[in-house]
């Protein structure tokens, strides 16, 4: 796929960029090819390949999100410098 002067000159102006007639010759060359790239990587057999998000097969890293209580609850309480009941309260930010 070609791309022409005009296409690129619409995209800077998308783009709100200035740009140079040799930059405009330069990325239409430039985008042209990178398009031709992308042709040829249509070209392969991909017939009974999943898309894959990742190269590794993990699901995930992390370990299981339990919950659990903590066992120093009140040592967690008496650092804090403003506590009612058993709520930190903390400055208001939103009027």
């Amino acid at each position: 796929m070609a791309v022409s002067i005009e296409d690129v000159r619409r995209v800077a102006a998308l783009a709100r960029l200035e740009l140079t007639p040799d930059e405009q010759e330069r990325l239409t060359t430039e985008l042209s090819s990178i398009l031709d790239y992308m042709e040829k990587l249509n070209e392969l057999d991909t017939e009974g390949v999943e898309p894959t998000a990742h190269v590794t097969p993990e699901t995930s890293l992390f370990r299981a999100d339990v919950s659990e209580r903590f066992a120093a609850i009140s040592e967690l309480l008496a650092q804090a410098p403003d506590l009612r009941e058993s709520y930190f309260r903390v400055p208001r930010i939103i009027d």
